[in-house]
């Protein structure tokens, strides 16, 4: 049985470079990247797409779960603090 058959390939490959191949994680794609409709509504205005980035308890959720590039991610979070800001999205939820 080889290491690919386990479920992962840990070590070297045949180049001499170290790498992984795991099946069971997928690559997550931005959403926003992927779907230009989604980016032209991602305003302030748009509760409903700006819930969807953010816990039960209110906190902004991050890239690395999210999936969504560095310079959406940004641009998110800009436009939820400004949600907040004029009451339309709670800063903290009991």
């Amino acid at each position: 049985m080889e290491d690919d058959d386990k479920g992962g390939f840990r070590g070297k490959d045949g180049e001499g470079k170290f790498g992984r191949k795991n099946a069971k994680y997928k690559k997550k794609v931005c959403k926003f990247c992927a779907d230009k409709a989604l980016l032209a509504g991602l305003d302030y205005k748009r509760v409903d797409i700006l819930e969807r980035f953010v816990t039960n308890r209110g906190k902004i959720i991050p890239r690395r779960i999210t999936g969504t590039c560095g310079k959406h991610q940004r641009a998110l979070a800009r436009e939820i603090r400004k949600s907040r800001s004029i009451g339309l999205l709670p800063f903290k939820v009991l």
